[in-house]
Protein backbone atom coordinates (compact mmCIF):
# COMPACT_ATOMS: atom_id res chain seq x y z
CA UNK A 1 0.00 0.00 0.00
CA UNK A 2 1.07 3.03 -0.90
CA UNK A 3 1.75 6.09 1.79
CA UNK A 4 -0.82 8.64 0.04
CA UNK A 5 -3.24 5.31 0.40
CA UNK A 6 -2.68 4.87 3.97
CA UNK A 7 -3.87 8.73 4.27
CA UNK A 8 -6.47 8.19 2.19
CA UNK A 9 -7.86 5.50 4.60
CA UNK A 10 -6.95 7.85 7.90
CA UNK A 11 -8.37 10.85 6.35
CA UNK A 12 -11.75 8.94 5.21
CA UNK A 13 -12.49 5.99 7.68
CA UNK A 14 -16.30 6.48 8.62
CA UNK A 15 -17.13 8.90 5.99
CA UNK A 16 -19.46 8.37 3.07
CA UNK A 17 -17.11 8.01 -0.03
CA UNK A 18 -19.32 10.65 -1.72
CA UNK A 19 -18.05 13.26 -4.42
CA UNK A 20 -17.13 15.31 -1.71
CA UNK A 21 -14.81 12.81 -0.44
CA UNK A 22 -13.61 11.50 -3.85
CA UNK A 23 -12.60 15.19 -4.26
CA UNK A 24 -10.85 15.28 -0.82
CA UNK A 25 -8.86 12.35 -1.79
CA UNK A 26 -7.80 13.87 -4.99
CA UNK A 27 -6.45 17.07 -2.79
CA UNK A 28 -4.95 15.13 -0.80
CA UNK A 29 -2.96 12.99 -3.25
CA UNK A 30 -1.81 16.56 -4.53
CA UNK A 31 -0.61 17.76 -0.73
CA UNK A 32 1.39 14.92 -0.52
CA UNK A 33 3.22 14.91 -3.73
CA UNK A 34 3.69 18.43 -2.97
CA UNK A 35 5.55 17.97 0.23
CA UNK A 36 7.38 14.85 -1.25
CA UNK A 37 8.58 17.76 -4.19
CA UNK A 38 9.30 20.43 -1.57
CA UNK A 39 11.44 18.03 0.50
CA UNK A 40 13.40 17.10 -2.35
CA UNK A 41 14.15 20.38 -3.94
CA UNK A 42 15.45 21.68 -0.58
CA UNK A 43 17.70 18.14 -0.48
CA UNK A 44 18.50 19.23 -3.95
CA UNK A 45 19.79 22.79 -3.18
CA UNK A 46 21.71 21.05 -0.05
CA UNK A 47 23.56 18.67 -2.38
CA UNK A 48 24.49 21.72 -4.64
CA UNK A 49 26.11 22.86 -1.85
CA UNK A 50 27.59 19.61 -0.34
CA UNK A 51 28.38 17.18 -3.11
CA UNK A 52 28.64 14.63 -1.12
CA UNK A 53 25.24 14.84 0.03
CA UNK A 54 24.38 12.33 -2.27
CA UNK A 55 27.28 9.56 -1.44
CA UNK A 56 26.11 9.59 2.30
CA UNK A 57 23.02 7.45 2.88
CA UNK A 58 23.41 8.30 6.59
CA UNK A 59 24.03 12.21 5.95
CA UNK A 60 20.86 12.22 3.32
CA UNK A 61 18.59 10.65 5.34
CA UNK A 62 19.27 13.50 8.52
CA UNK A 63 18.93 16.02 6.04
CA UNK A 64 15.83 14.52 4.63
CA UNK A 65 14.55 13.75 7.86
CA UNK A 66 15.18 17.14 9.07
CA UNK A 67 12.98 19.18 5.99
CA UNK A 68 10.57 16.83 5.85
CA UNK A 69 9.95 17.65 9.90
CA UNK A 70 10.38 21.31 9.37
CA UNK A 71 7.60 21.35 6.38
CA UNK A 72 4.88 18.73 7.85
CA UNK A 73 4.97 21.05 10.82
CA UNK A 74 4.12 24.03 8.68
CA UNK A 75 2.61 24.50 5.60
CA UNK A 76 1.81 20.58 5.05
CA UNK A 77 0.08 20.32 8.77
CA UNK A 78 -2.90 19.61 7.74
CA UNK A 79 -1.71 15.98 7.11
CA UNK A 80 -1.37 15.13 10.40
CA UNK A 81 1.40 12.22 9.60
CA UNK A 82 2.71 10.10 11.93
CA UNK A 83 6.10 9.12 12.40
CA UNK A 84 5.80 6.01 10.87
CA UNK A 85 4.31 7.63 8.00
CA UNK A 86 6.87 10.24 7.20
CA UNK A 87 9.53 7.52 7.28
CA UNK A 88 7.73 5.51 4.00
CA UNK A 89 7.71 9.45 2.52
CA UNK A 90 11.34 9.69 3.49
CA UNK A 91 12.33 6.51 2.04
CA UNK A 92 10.22 7.37 -0.81
CA UNK A 93 11.98 10.73 -1.40
CA UNK A 94 15.99 8.76 -0.57
CA UNK A 95 14.95 6.51 -3.20
CA UNK A 96 13.68 9.51 -5.96
CA UNK A 97 17.01 11.35 -5.44
CA UNK A 98 19.63 8.11 -4.98
CA UNK A 99 17.89 5.17 -6.75
CA UNK A 100 15.06 4.69 -9.33
CA UNK A 101 11.79 5.36 -6.76
CA UNK A 102 9.21 2.43 -6.49
CA UNK A 103 11.30 0.05 -9.55
CA UNK A 104 14.43 0.30 -7.33
CA UNK A 105 13.91 -3.14 -5.80
CA UNK A 106 13.60 -4.38 -9.60
CA UNK A 107 16.64 -2.89 -10.90
CA UNK A 108 18.38 -4.61 -8.06
CA UNK A 109 16.95 -8.02 -8.29
CA UNK A 110 19.34 -10.14 -10.79
CA UNK A 111 16.71 -12.54 -11.59
CA UNK A 112 14.27 -10.41 -13.37
CA UNK A 113 15.63 -9.39 -16.77
CA UNK A 114 12.82 -6.82 -18.23
CA UNK A 115 10.49 -4.24 -16.66
CA UNK A 116 7.97 -2.38 -18.97
CA UNK A 117 6.70 0.65 -17.32
CA UNK A 118 3.12 1.93 -19.06
CA UNK A 119 2.26 4.74 -17.97
CA UNK A 120 1.87 5.32 -14.34
CA UNK A 121 -0.50 2.73 -13.49
CA UNK A 122 0.87 -0.48 -14.56
CA UNK A 123 4.34 -2.03 -13.98
CA UNK A 124 5.07 -5.53 -15.98
CA UNK A 125 8.33 -7.45 -15.07
CA UNK A 126 10.02 -10.37 -17.49
CA UNK A 127 10.59 -13.01 -14.48
CA UNK A 128 12.60 -16.27 -16.09
CA UNK A 129 10.82 -15.91 -19.15
CA UNK A 130 7.74 -15.42 -18.41
CA UNK A 131 5.91 -11.45 -18.08
CA UNK A 132 3.77 -10.47 -15.08
CA UNK A 133 2.59 -7.88 -13.25
CA UNK A 134 5.33 -6.08 -10.32
CA UNK A 135 3.81 -5.61 -6.83
CA UNK A 136 4.94 -4.28 -4.22
CA UNK A 137 5.82 -5.54 -0.70
CA UNK A 138 2.21 -5.36 0.65
CA UNK A 139 0.75 -7.42 -2.68
CA UNK A 140 -0.38 -4.56 -4.07
CA UNK A 141 -0.02 -3.70 -8.07
CA UNK A 142 2.74 -1.16 -8.03
CA UNK A 143 2.57 1.86 -9.51
CA UNK A 144 3.21 5.51 -9.53
CA UNK A 145 1.50 8.51 -7.79
CA UNK A 146 1.70 10.69 -10.39
CA UNK A 147 3.09 11.65 -13.78
CA UNK A 148 5.36 14.21 -12.60
CA UNK A 149 6.92 11.17 -10.35
CA UNK A 150 7.50 8.86 -13.64
CA UNK A 151 8.84 11.91 -15.23
CA UNK A 152 11.34 12.24 -12.38
CA UNK A 153 12.77 8.53 -12.66
CA UNK A 154 12.77 9.41 -16.45
CA UNK A 155 15.07 12.72 -16.31
CA UNK A 156 17.13 10.58 -13.39
CA UNK A 157 17.92 7.97 -15.83
CA UNK A 158 18.70 10.27 -19.36
CA UNK A 159 20.71 13.28 -17.71
CA UNK A 160 23.76 11.27 -16.31
CA UNK A 161 24.04 10.56 -20.20
CA UNK A 162 23.74 14.07 -21.55
CA UNK A 163 20.16 13.06 -22.97
CA UNK A 164 16.86 14.86 -23.22
CA UNK A 165 13.33 14.12 -23.85
CA UNK A 166 10.65 16.19 -24.04
CA UNK A 167 7.67 17.17 -26.16
CA UNK A 168 9.86 18.06 -29.49
CA UNK A 169 12.05 15.07 -28.67
CA UNK A 170 9.63 11.92 -27.30
CA UNK A 171 11.72 8.84 -27.43
CA UNK A 172 14.96 8.83 -26.38
CA UNK A 173 17.58 5.31 -26.02
CA UNK A 174 19.63 5.67 -22.94
CA UNK A 175 20.78 2.81 -20.27
CA UNK A 176 21.28 2.74 -16.50
CA UNK A 177 24.94 2.81 -14.86
CA UNK A 178 24.70 -0.95 -15.08
CA UNK A 179 24.53 -1.03 -18.60
CA UNK A 180 21.18 -2.00 -18.97
CA UNK A 181 19.43 -0.87 -22.45
CA UNK A 182 16.35 1.59 -21.97
CA UNK A 183 14.08 3.03 -24.13
CA UNK A 184 11.67 5.91 -23.30
CA UNK A 185 8.50 7.32 -25.25
CA UNK A 186 6.77 10.08 -24.19
CA UNK A 187 3.60 12.61 -24.66
CA UNK A 188 2.16 13.10 -27.17
CA UNK A 189 3.95 10.22 -29.26
CA UNK A 190 2.98 7.61 -25.82
CA UNK A 191 -0.86 8.23 -25.36
CA UNK A 192 -0.97 6.70 -22.14
CA UNK A 193 1.65 8.75 -20.61
CA UNK A 194 5.53 8.20 -20.12
CA UNK A 195 6.40 4.31 -21.18
CA UNK A 196 9.92 2.89 -20.04
CA UNK A 197 11.33 -0.36 -20.85
CA UNK A 198 14.09 -1.54 -18.96
CA UNK A 199 15.98 -4.36 -20.79
CA UNK A 200 18.62 -5.32 -18.27
CA UNK A 201 21.75 -7.30 -18.46
CA UNK A 202 23.80 -9.61 -15.14
CA UNK A 203 26.10 -6.82 -13.37
CA UNK A 204 28.97 -9.37 -14.24
CA UNK A 205 28.18 -11.04 -17.70
CA UNK A 206 27.12 -14.56 -18.01
CA UNK A 207 30.33 -16.83 -19.13
CA UNK A 208 29.93 -19.65 -21.81
CA UNK A 209 29.83 -22.02 -18.53
CA UNK A 210 26.87 -20.23 -17.63
CA UNK A 211 24.60 -20.77 -20.52
CA UNK A 212 25.39 -23.96 -20.93
CA UNK A 213 23.79 -24.44 -16.70
CA UNK A 214 20.93 -23.03 -18.04
CA UNK A 215 20.47 -25.40 -20.79
CA UNK A 216 20.90 -22.88 -23.56
CA UNK A 217 23.56 -25.10 -25.50
CA UNK A 218 26.01 -27.87 -24.47
CA UNK A 219 29.68 -27.88 -23.43
CA UNK A 220 31.16 -30.01 -27.30
CA UNK A 221 28.99 -27.07 -29.32
CA UNK A 222 30.83 -24.69 -26.15
CA UNK A 223 34.11 -26.09 -27.04
CA UNK A 224 33.43 -26.13 -31.00
CA UNK A 225 32.35 -22.37 -31.02
CA UNK A 226 35.34 -21.34 -29.10
CA UNK A 227 37.56 -23.10 -31.53
CA UNK A 228 35.90 -21.22 -34.13
CA UNK A 229 36.81 -17.84 -32.11
CA UNK A 230 39.94 -18.95 -31.70
CA UNK A 231 40.62 -19.66 -35.20
CA UNK A 232 39.56 -16.37 -36.24
CA UNK A 233 35.87 -16.99 -37.97
CA UNK A 234 34.15 -14.59 -38.56
CA UNK A 235 30.60 -14.86 -36.91
CA UNK A 236 27.24 -13.33 -36.56
CA UNK A 237 24.67 -14.19 -34.04
CA UNK A 238 21.09 -13.80 -35.28
CA UNK A 239 17.39 -13.79 -33.31
CA UNK A 240 14.42 -11.90 -32.65
CA UNK A 241 14.29 -10.00 -29.36
CA UNK A 242 14.88 -11.00 -26.31
CA UNK A 243 16.39 -14.36 -27.62
CA UNK A 244 19.36 -13.22 -25.69
CA UNK A 245 21.81 -12.42 -28.58
CA UNK A 246 23.75 -9.67 -26.87
CA UNK A 247 24.39 -12.37 -23.36
CA UNK A 248 25.32 -14.85 -26.06
CA UNK A 249 27.70 -11.92 -27.80
CA UNK A 250 29.69 -11.03 -24.54
CA UNK A 251 29.55 -14.92 -23.59
CA UNK A 252 31.00 -16.37 -27.08
CA UNK A 253 33.65 -12.52 -27.28
CA UNK A 254 35.06 -14.31 -23.76
CA UNK A 255 36.93 -17.40 -26.14
CA UNK A 256 39.38 -13.85 -27.79
CA UNK A 257 42.33 -14.66 -26.79
CA UNK A 258 43.67 -11.61 -24.14
CA UNK A 259 46.72 -10.34 -25.82
CA UNK A 260 44.28 -9.24 -29.00
CA UNK A 261 43.75 -5.15 -29.59
CA UNK A 262 39.51 -5.25 -29.32
CA UNK A 263 37.75 -2.79 -30.49
CA UNK A 264 33.62 -2.34 -29.64
CA UNK A 265 31.28 -0.57 -31.29
CA UNK A 266 27.52 -0.38 -29.67
CA UNK A 267 24.75 2.09 -29.79
CA UNK A 268 24.78 1.80 -26.17
CA UNK A 269 27.35 0.01 -24.61
CA UNK A 270 26.51 -3.06 -22.97
CA UNK A 271 29.62 -5.44 -23.81
CA UNK A 272 31.40 -6.52 -21.00
CA UNK A 273 34.79 -7.90 -22.05
CA UNK A 274 36.54 -8.24 -19.28
CA UNK A 275 39.58 -10.61 -20.14
CA UNK A 276 40.88 -8.16 -22.82
CA UNK A 277 43.29 -5.51 -21.75
CA UNK A 278 44.00 -3.83 -24.96
CA UNK A 279 40.08 -3.05 -25.26
CA UNK A 280 38.49 0.16 -26.69
CA UNK A 281 34.78 0.83 -26.30
CA UNK A 282 33.04 3.08 -28.50
CA UNK A 283 29.71 4.37 -28.49
CA UNK A 284 26.99 6.38 -30.74
CA UNK A 285 25.86 10.06 -29.78
CA UNK A 286 22.85 11.41 -30.80
CA UNK A 287 22.08 14.76 -31.86
CA UNK A 288 22.24 17.90 -29.64
CA UNK A 289 19.38 20.27 -29.01
CA UNK A 290 19.87 21.91 -32.71
CA UNK A 291 20.04 18.43 -34.15
CA UNK A 292 23.52 18.47 -34.61
CA UNK A 293 26.79 16.73 -33.62
CA UNK A 294 25.11 13.08 -33.81
CA UNK A 295 27.96 10.25 -34.39
CA UNK A 296 26.55 7.09 -35.56
CA UNK A 297 27.82 3.63 -35.87
CA UNK A 298 29.11 3.83 -39.50
CA UNK A 299 31.21 7.01 -38.68
CA UNK A 300 32.53 4.79 -35.61
CA UNK A 301 33.09 1.44 -37.72
CA UNK A 302 35.15 3.76 -39.77
CA UNK A 303 37.18 4.94 -36.95
CA UNK A 304 38.05 1.75 -35.61
CA UNK A 305 39.26 0.25 -38.62
CA UNK A 306 41.82 2.91 -38.07
CA UNK A 307 43.05 2.52 -34.43
CA UNK A 308 44.76 -0.86 -35.06
CA UNK A 309 42.32 -3.74 -34.44
CA UNK A 310 42.78 -7.38 -34.35
CA UNK A 311 39.41 -7.85 -34.14
CA UNK A 312 35.86 -5.75 -34.14
CA UNK A 313 33.43 -6.36 -32.17
CA UNK A 314 29.75 -4.75 -33.51
CA UNK A 315 26.81 -4.77 -30.66
CA UNK A 316 24.61 -5.04 -33.36
CA UNK A 317 23.62 -3.76 -37.18
CA UNK A 318 21.06 -2.32 -37.87
CA UNK A 319 21.07 -0.51 -40.66
CA UNK A 320 23.88 0.84 -43.34
CA UNK A 321 27.26 -0.04 -41.19
CA UNK A 322 26.42 -3.57 -42.31
CA UNK A 323 28.39 -2.56 -45.26
CA UNK A 324 31.21 -1.13 -43.25
CA UNK A 325 31.24 -4.20 -41.15
CA UNK A 326 31.46 -6.43 -44.12
CA UNK A 327 34.25 -4.56 -45.66
CA UNK A 328 36.12 -4.87 -42.16
CA UNK A 329 35.78 -8.84 -42.21
CA UNK A 330 37.48 -8.76 -45.54
CA UNK A 331 40.23 -6.46 -44.66
CA UNK A 332 42.69 -8.26 -42.72
CA UNK A 333 40.26 -8.08 -39.11
CA UNK A 334 39.22 -11.60 -38.93
CA UNK A 335 37.47 -13.16 -36.13
CA UNK A 336 34.74 -10.18 -35.97
CA UNK A 337 31.68 -10.51 -34.37
CA UNK A 338 27.96 -8.56 -34.63
CA UNK A 339 24.43 -9.37 -33.74
CA UNK A 340 21.29 -8.99 -35.77
CA UNK A 341 17.94 -9.05 -35.71
CA UNK A 342 16.63 -12.24 -37.77
CA UNK A 343 14.03 -15.16 -37.93
CA UNK A 344 16.60 -17.51 -39.26
CA UNK A 345 20.07 -17.68 -40.53
CA UNK A 346 19.24 -17.48 -44.39
CA UNK A 347 16.74 -14.30 -43.12
CA UNK A 348 19.68 -13.33 -41.70
CA UNK A 349 21.58 -12.71 -44.80
CA UNK A 350 18.91 -11.25 -46.55
CA UNK A 351 18.82 -8.54 -44.00
CA UNK A 352 22.19 -7.86 -44.28
CA UNK A 353 21.47 -7.42 -48.03
CA UNK A 354 18.76 -4.77 -47.00
CA UNK A 355 21.20 -3.29 -44.88
CA UNK A 356 23.67 -2.76 -46.94
CA UNK A 357 21.51 -0.83 -49.55
CA UNK A 358 20.17 1.55 -46.68
CA UNK A 359 23.96 2.77 -46.34
CA UNK A 360 22.99 4.81 -49.65
CA UNK A 361 25.83 3.11 -52.30
CA UNK A 362 24.38 2.29 -55.07
CA UNK A 363 26.02 -1.73 -55.22
CA UNK A 364 24.12 -4.25 -57.45
CA UNK A 365 22.64 -7.06 -55.69
CA UNK A 366 25.36 -9.38 -56.55
CA UNK A 367 28.06 -7.31 -55.69
CA UNK A 368 26.81 -7.22 -52.33
CA UNK A 369 26.29 -10.89 -52.24
CA UNK A 370 29.60 -11.33 -52.56
CA UNK A 371 30.88 -9.05 -50.21
CA UNK A 372 28.72 -11.13 -47.87
CA UNK A 373 29.74 -14.36 -48.55
CA UNK A 374 33.19 -13.96 -48.42
CA UNK A 375 32.81 -11.51 -45.21
CA UNK A 376 30.78 -13.86 -42.92
CA UNK A 377 31.57 -17.36 -42.29
CA UNK A 378 29.12 -18.63 -39.63
CA UNK A 379 26.21 -17.79 -38.30
CA UNK A 380 24.44 -18.93 -34.84
CA UNK A 381 20.90 -18.37 -34.41
CA UNK A 382 18.99 -17.96 -31.07
CA UNK A 383 15.51 -18.04 -30.06
CA UNK A 384 13.18 -17.70 -27.08
CA UNK A 385 11.13 -21.06 -26.52
CA UNK A 386 6.95 -21.07 -25.44
CA UNK A 387 8.22 -22.17 -22.17
CA UNK A 388 10.65 -18.82 -22.09
CA UNK A 389 13.72 -20.67 -22.46
CA UNK A 390 16.59 -19.18 -24.75
CA UNK A 391 18.55 -22.19 -26.70
CA UNK A 392 21.26 -22.40 -29.82
CA UNK A 393 18.68 -23.13 -32.56
CA UNK A 394 20.92 -23.18 -35.72
CA UNK A 395 24.72 -23.15 -36.82
CA UNK A 396 24.82 -22.24 -40.02
CA UNK A 397 28.01 -22.31 -42.73
CA UNK A 398 27.56 -19.66 -45.01
CA UNK A 399 29.15 -20.62 -48.45
CA UNK A 400 30.20 -19.36 -51.87
CA UNK A 401 27.31 -17.68 -54.31
CA UNK A 402 25.90 -20.63 -56.34
CA UNK A 403 23.61 -19.84 -59.09
CA UNK A 404 23.76 -15.94 -57.62
CA UNK A 405 22.35 -17.03 -54.23
CA UNK A 406 24.19 -17.43 -51.17
CA UNK A 407 24.54 -20.84 -50.46
CA UNK A 408 24.13 -21.79 -46.94
CA UNK A 409 24.48 -25.14 -45.22
CA UNK A 410 23.03 -25.90 -41.58
CA UNK A 411 25.43 -28.01 -39.51
CA UNK A 412 23.52 -28.00 -36.46
CA UNK A 413 19.48 -27.55 -36.27
CA UNK A 414 16.94 -27.84 -33.12
CA UNK A 415 14.60 -30.57 -32.86
CA UNK A 416 11.74 -31.00 -30.47
CA UNK A 417 10.91 -33.84 -28.66
CA UNK A 418 7.14 -33.78 -29.19
CA UNK A 419 6.22 -37.01 -26.58
CA UNK A 420 8.36 -35.50 -24.02
CA UNK A 421 7.35 -31.91 -24.34
CA UNK A 422 4.78 -30.04 -22.40
CA UNK A 423 3.18 -26.62 -22.30
CA UNK A 424 5.48 -24.95 -19.68
CA UNK A 425 8.57 -27.21 -20.61
CA UNK A 426 9.90 -28.02 -23.73
CA UNK A 427 13.02 -30.61 -24.60
CA UNK A 428 14.91 -31.20 -27.36
CA UNK A 429 18.47 -31.39 -29.24
CA UNK A 430 20.48 -29.63 -31.35
CA UNK A 431 21.56 -32.38 -33.83
CA UNK A 432 24.06 -32.31 -36.09
CA UNK A 433 22.87 -32.18 -39.74
CA UNK A 434 26.01 -34.58 -40.58
CA UNK A 435 27.03 -31.92 -42.95
CA UNK A 436 30.91 -30.78 -42.45
CA UNK A 437 32.81 -27.42 -42.40
CA UNK A 438 33.59 -26.65 -46.43
CA UNK A 439 35.43 -24.05 -45.29
CA UNK A 440 38.69 -25.09 -43.23
CA UNK A 441 41.66 -23.18 -43.52
CA UNK A 442 41.62 -20.89 -40.42
CA UNK A 443 41.00 -23.85 -38.75
CA UNK A 444 44.26 -25.07 -40.44
CA UNK A 445 45.88 -22.56 -39.85
CA UNK A 446 45.18 -22.24 -35.93
CA UNK A 447 47.00 -25.15 -35.64
CA UNK A 448 43.36 -27.11 -34.55
CA UNK A 449 42.77 -30.22 -35.52
CA UNK A 450 40.27 -30.37 -38.63
CA UNK A 451 36.78 -30.35 -37.56
CA UNK A 452 34.65 -33.56 -37.23
CA UNK A 453 31.28 -32.60 -36.61
CA UNK A 454 29.56 -35.90 -34.99
CA UNK A 455 25.55 -35.61 -33.32
CA UNK A 456 25.46 -33.28 -30.59
CA UNK A 457 22.69 -32.48 -28.62
CA UNK A 458 21.48 -29.69 -26.17
CA UNK A 459 21.02 -30.44 -22.21
CA UNK A 460 17.05 -31.47 -22.09
CA UNK A 461 14.65 -29.72 -19.41
CA UNK A 462 16.91 -26.80 -18.06
CA UNK A 463 15.59 -23.16 -18.40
Amino acid sequence: MSIEEAIKRKLYSGEEEDNNSYSGMSHQDERVEELKRTVREHNMKESSRNKQLLLQKQVLNSAIWHYLEKESETQFRDLLLTNEEKRFIGEEIRQQMVGFGIIDPLVKQSNITEIMINGTEQVFIEKSGKLQLAYDDDGDPLKFGSEDELMNLIEKIVSPINRKVDESDPIVDARLPDGSRVNIVIRPVSLEGPIVTIRKFPENPYPMEKLIEFGALDKEIADFLNDLVHAKYNVVISGGTGSGKTTFLNALSMFIPGGERIITVEDSAELKLTQIANLVRLETRPANIEGKGDIPMRDLVRTALRMRPDRIVVGEVRGGEALDMLQAMNTGHDGSLTTGHANSAVDMLSRLETMVLMSGLELPIPAIRRQISSAIELIVHLGRLRDGSRKVLQITEVRNLKDGEIETVDLFNWKMNADQSTKEKLVGRLEATGNQIMQTGKWEAAGLHPPKIRNISLMEGLQ
